[in-house]
């Protein structure tokens, strides 16, 4: 199971349909499992039994999330992989004491790969779908793996299988997610 956790300021908003439900149909179509719940919704309980979770994106302006860090308190002591997308990077890099800072990018980007890493082995660019209104300038402790002209782009808990992307892997970088998933699988993971 796959726990796909929606940060949209509110459950069932229009958010949902467009941030979660397209990281949902990768997933499925890789043959997990998913459940889905808001971010309001997560406890220690919610992850049992589940093999990784993912954070998802959140429309635009839609930074409600990032008023509840309590909410993503047990990010510190988990240790089921987590990716993080978008929004979901920018709560890792928050509770794990990164910074964020304004930061606008809207449409495709290119990403440079500056670390290497297993979820992106080979060192190159690519082009990534943005949309953000804020990007995380100091990770904290977490490893910066890849990095566009205006912000960091991919990062990596130092000691935990947490990542996060800022670009939008459902829309033209599905490999990201499936990279990710396939990670899990060896560590023991199966669908």
């Amino acid at each position: 199971m796959i726990l796909l956790i929606d940060l949209c300021y509110r459950e069932d908003s229009l958010g949902f349909d467009e941030y979660v439900l397209p990281v949902a149909r990768i997933v499925e179509r890789l043959g997990f499992r998913t459940r889905s719940v808001h971010f309001h919704a997560v406890s220690a309980g919610e992850c049992s039994g589940v093999k990784a979770v993912i954070l998802c994106g959140t429309p635009l302006a839609d930074n409600a999330f990032l008023d509840e860090p309590e909410d993503f308190s047990w990010l510190k002591t988990s240790r089921i992989p987590v990716l993080g997308v978008c929004a979901g990077m920018e709560t890792i890099c928050r509770i794990f004491g990164g910074k964020l800072e304004p930061c606008i990018e809207i449409g495709m980007t290119e990403i440079r790969v500056t670390g290497r890493d297993p979820l992106f082995p080979e060192s190159h660019s690519f082009s990534a779908y943005e949309l953000h209104t804020l990007a995380c300038t100091d990770p904290g402790p977490m490893k910066i793996i890849a990095v566009s002209d205006r912000c960091i782009q991919v990062v990596r808990h130092p000691t935990k299988p947490v990542y996060g992307v800022m670009f939008h892997p459902e829309v033209r970088n599905e490999w990201a997610v499936e990279r990710f998933l396939s990670m899990t699988r060896k560590d023991g993971i199966s669908p």
